[in-house]
């Protein structure tokens, strides 16, 4: 199974607050539907939640929700443990989209980690995985480590991130 991990965070490492982004990036929203198109995506309920309508389920992907107390969640796999998402996923290539908890359960198993860095400081909210041991940085755009600015005025930039070879995937 190669699984990855995709997620924005802002420069104080939140990824969320009240059930959403707590800032708009167009661009991040696209990058994250390329990469995970036609992919297994694996989140968790508050997650499955916090998608719009219209997005519910991640069109062109296998949703699979982690939820321990069951929920109504029409075209996606429910599932009630780590386990079985991982069963469901297979062999399959996967990403892992949210939130923190299953961030954090799953990492040990993610090879890459694809970051969007929103350059806006939030506070309070749902933090990101830290990344500080383990990880090197395999690309960044823009190159030099600059930013771009967003259609909305923010801005962000990406990077591409893969477990340090000497740790491995555990």
């Amino acid at each position: 199974m190669a699984l990855g991990a995709i997620w924005a965070q802002s420069a104080d490492g939140v990824i969320g607050r009240d059930g959403r982004l707590p800032w708009s990036v167009p661009e991040g929203l696209a990058r994250f539907s390329r990469l995970t198109a036609g992919s297994v995506v694996v989140m968790g309920r508050a997650t499955w939640e916090s998608l719009p309508d219209a997005y519910r389920p991640l069109p062109g992907r296998e949703n699979v929700v982690l939820s321990r107390r069951g929920l109504d969640a029409p075209g996606a796999t429910v599932v009630p443990d780590l386990a079985s998402a991982l069963a469901v996923v297979g062999d399959r290539p996967a990403w892992v989209v949210g939130g923190a908890q299953v961030y954090e359960a799953l990492l040990d198993r993610v090879v890459r980690v694809e970051v969007t860095d929103v350059d806006v400081v939030v506070g309070a909210g749902v933090r990101a995985p830290d990344l500080a041991v383990g990880w090197r940085l395999l690309a960044q755009d823009p190159p030099d480590g600059g930013w771009h600015t967003s259609r909305t005025g923010v801005r962000y930039r990406f990077r591409t991130l893969e477990r340090d070879a000497a740790r491995g995937a555990e």
